[in-house]
C-alpha cells in the first residue's frame, strides 16, 4: 500500500521530496502555459484545418444559441482573472517556505490534469465535437470535485485560482456544452429544460456557501450567472431565462457577502463545516486575511 501511495500522484502527502517538487514545477508551468495558449488562441482565431473549419470558442457560443449561452466579455474576463491569479499559485511552488511549497504541491497533480483536460476540451469544442468535449468536461468535473473535497483548507491564493474557480466554471460549462450537444436547442421543450436546470447553479453554489462557508465559490458562480443572464437578455428580452439567471446571481452574491464579510473581519459564522484539528494544522478554510 505504501508503494502504491508513493507511485500515485494524487495521494495525499504532508511533505514532498526535492525531486517531486521539481517535477511539479516543470509540469505545472508547462500545463498552465498550454491551457493559457490554447484558450487565448481559440478565443480569437478560427481557421480551416484541411477539411474541417475550426471556429473560435465564441463562434460556437453564438452559432449554437441555447438556454446556457454565455456572454463573451464577462466569461472572458472571468478566465483572464483566473489565469492571472494562477500565476500567484505557480509562484507558491518557488517559495522559500517549505509549508508553502508543500501546500502548492498537494494540489499540483489535480491542477496539471485540469489544465490538460481543459485544453483538450477547448480543442474539441472549437472543432465541433460536442459529445466528446462534454465527456472531457465531466472528467474534469470529477477531477476538480475530488480536489475540492480532499484539499479545501488551503489559503485563498491557492484555493480560488486552482480549486473553486475552475470547478465553478466546469460546472456551468457542462450545461453550456451539453445544451449545444443536444439537437434542437431552440425548441420549446429545450427552453423549458433550461429554465429548470439553471436553478441547479443556485443549489450548487448554496451548498458550498452553507456547508463550507466558501464565498469564493459563491462569487465565481454569481459572475458566471451574470454572464449567462446578459447573453440571454441580449438574445430575447421577453423570456424567463435571463430573469432566472439574474435572480440566481443576486441571491448568490448576497449570501457570498454574508459569508465573506465576517470571514474578513475574523468573526465566526453560526453554521458551516467545522474543521478537524488535522485540517486546522494545514490552514483554515479561506481564513487568511
Amino acid at each position: 500500500m505504501d508503494r502504491l501511495n508513493n507511485i500515485n500522484p494524487f495521494a495525499r502527502r504532508d511533505s514532498h521530496s526535492s525531486g517531486s517538487v521539481t517535477t511539479y514545477k516543470v509540469l505545472t508551468v508547462l500545463s498552465w502555459i498550454l491551457s493559457l495558449v490554447v484558450t487565448v488562441y481559440y478565443a480569437f482565431d478560427s481557421h480551416w484545418t484541411g477539411t474541417h473549419h475550426r471556429r473560435t470558442i465564441w463562434d460556437q457560443n453564438y452559432l449554437h444559441y441555447s438556454g446556457f449561452t454565455q456572454n463573451q466579455i464577462i466569461t472572458s474576463l472571468y478566465w483572464l482573472g483566473l489565469f492571472i491569479l494562477q500565476i500567484g499559485y505557480v509562484a507558491h511552488l518557488f517559495s522559500s517556505k517549505v509549508e508553502t511549497v508543500n501546500a502548492a504541491c498537494a494540489v499540483g497533480s489535480h491542477f496539471i490534469l485540469h489544465n490538460i483536460l481543459h485544453s483538450a476540451w477547448v480543442l474539441l469544442f472549437v472543432g465541433g465535437h460536442f459529445i466528446i468535449s462534454e465527456l472531457f468536461l465531466i472528467a474534469n468535473f470529477f477531477n476538480l470535485s475530488t480536489l475540492y473535497f480532499r484539499h479545501n483548507a488551503y489559503p485563498r491564493a491557492i484555493h480560488f485560482p486552482v480549486v473553486s474557480g475552475p470547478l465553478a466554471w466546469t460546472f456551468v460549462a457542462i450545461y453550456w456544452n451539453g445544451a449545444i450537444m443536444v439537437p434542437w436547442q431552440n425548441t420549446l421543450v429545450m427552453r423549458i429544460f433550461a429554465n429548470i436546470f439553471i436553478w441547479s447553479i443556485l443549489g450548487y453554489g448554496m451548498f458550498f456557501i452553507l456547508a463550507f462557508k466558501d464565498y469564493t465559490m459563491g462569487f465565481a458562480l454569481s459572475v458566471l450567472s451574470a454572464s449567462l443572464g446578459v447573453a440571454q437578455f441580449h438574445r430575447q428580452i421577453v423570456a424567463f431565462q435571463w430573469i432566472f439567471a439574474f435572480t440566481i446571481m443576486a441571491t448568490l452574491f448576497v449570501f457570498t457577502t454574508i459569508v465573506a464579510v465576517p470571514t474578513w473581519t475574523g468573526k465566526e459564522l453560526p453554521w458551516g463545516r467545522r474543521q478537524t484539528n488535522a485540517d486546522a494544522e494545514r490552514a483554515p478554510l479561506l481564513a487568511d486575511p
